[in-house]
């Protein structure tokens, strides 16, 4: 059965949620974006949250050193590097965290996809493209693309209740990613958050 990561948590009653329904991870995105959490808030989340629950932290070109912080701090579990981070910086991170990185990719045609093999990095996660923003368009890509994945990856852009069991029967993702879908004016809701763990765990 493939894992879920519900991505964009802010608030306390968003962890409160997730402690109960309990997806593999959570995302906390310090990068600028509509669901950017700070550092402080982020710290006091993750004091909150089920230690079962893993959490991410997303970033995009961020500094080295503000991202070993965090994790020295025990705010974030894996580290989600969504911008144009190079193999070198890869490397360079990966000399200070014991932790697994996930190296995004925004996918226009399959050639992006093959661009994975170049990083140092535990899991791939596939997005879709977008030419203003490096995430969270909620838009779906075209799936057919993925092919001989060697490495395990997360599946995000536009997941959802109406197409994630699609996504699972089809590519069998390690992780499903899943954020504006599980919202209700741009907040977490936990009657849908609910909803699509039931859906996954029901697959099984």
């Amino acid at each position: 059965m493939s894992k879920i990561k519900i991505c964009g948590l802010r608030r306390m009653e968003d962890i409160l949620t997730v402690n109960e329904i309990l997806p593999d991870y959570i995302g906390f995105v310090f990068a600028k974006s509509a669901r950017q959490v700070n550092d402080e808030t982020a710290e006091k989340l993750k004091s909150a949250l089920n230690h079962h629950i893993k959490a991410v932290g997303v970033f995009v070109n961020d500094s080295i050193d503000h991202i070993v912080r965090l994790y020295d701090k025990n705010v974030i579990d894996l580290i989600q590097l969504h911008g144009d981070e190079d193999p070198e910086y890869i490397h360079q991170l990966k000399k200070k965290v014991s932790c697994p990185v996930i190296k995004a990719l925004r996918i226009q045609s399959a050639e992006d996809i093959h661009q994975g093999k170049v990083y140092e990095c535990e899991y791939m996660l596939l997005d879709t493209y977008s030419s203003h923003q490096y995430g969270g368009s909620g838009e779906a890509f075209d799936w057919t693309m993925i092919t001989q994945m060697r490495k395990p990856f997360f599946l995000a852009g536009g997941i959802g209740i109406d197409n994630v069991e699609k996504a699972i029967h089809m590519l069998n993702p390690y992780c499903v990613d899943v954020s504006s879908k599980v919202e209700t004016d741009g907040w977490k809701d936990p009657n849908k958050m609910r909803e699509i763990i039931d859906k996954i765990r029901n697959l099984s």
